[in-house]
């Protein structure tokens, strides 16, 4: 009797991937191994507010990456084609999907050899344009010089393996820093060199409707629905 056979190809890569990521921002004792990942998730972060706001025709200043895992965009969207209420919700909303988006992209593009090279090839692009032109405190050009150099030494060798994984686990990391930012998604307002100011889903809600728990909880579903879907791609059998 024939059976019907699973459309999924069960990867162990990406489970103990997974396992690892969690581990290090679990035990106690990898927080020295995790700490250059969270500065990383931080420019993931940052780069989906002022992508976010060069997208609506703003203006992407420069981001600061600190010491604390903390950071900060500045954009400027006077000159929005779009409402400015919404442009600047979706700019704040752009640096909570971001990691996400990102994590989701890197996933996907693990499939297979050809998209994984082009892949960390793009990443490294946009590392190194970062660079020259938005990142603009010592905490960020020594993290993202650090990772592009690593990232360019990785696609040098041409391993497809090391690739493969290498883009894995930066999917997999950037989605784990969507879920360390939960606090800070569930947060109105919090305290930066004794000023206190909103938080990305308080100025969301203060250009929409709602109140900012109410855009926190949508960004986690999307945030979800996006690596949900990115996974189940992954994992899908190729004809």
């Amino acid at each position: 009797m024939k059976t019907r056979s699973s459309n999924f190809s069960f990867d162990y890569t990406i489970i103990w991937i997974a396992i690892l990521v969690l581990a290090m921002y679990k035990l106690p004792y990898f927080g020295a191994l995790q700490y250059p990942f969270k500065l990383l998730g931080t420019w993931f972060h940052e780069m989906g507010h002022g992508l976010t706001a060069l997208l609506v025709g703003g203006d992407f200043q420069h981001l600061e990456i600190y010491s604390n895992g903390g950071g900060v965009a500045y954009t400027n969207i006077t000159q929005s084609y779009l409402p400015n209420a919404i442009a600047r919700a979706l700019t704040a909303a752009g640096g909570l999907l971001g990691p996400a988006i990102a994590g989701g992209l890197c996933i996907v593009a693990a499939r297979n050899h050809k998209t994984t090279v082009w892949a960390l090839r793009i990443l490294i692009g946009i590392m190194m344009i970062s660079l020259l032109m938005w990142v603009r405190s010592l905490w960020g050009i020594v993290t993202i010089s650090s990772f592009g150099v690593l990232f360019l030494y990785i696609s040098y060798i041409k391993n497809r393996k090391i690739e493969r994984i290498t883009l894995l686990f930066i999917g997999i990391q950037c989605w784990i820093s969507t879920y360390g930012q939960l606090d800070y998604l569930f947060t109105k307002q919090f305290e930066r060199d004794g000023r206190v100011l909103n938080s990305d889903t308080q100025n969301i809600a203060e250009n929409l409707i709602g109140p900012y728990w109410f855009w926190a909880f949508i960004i986690v579903c999307i945030s979800v629905v996006i690596i949900w879907k990115s996974l189940n791609y992954y994992l899908k059998k190729q004809s």
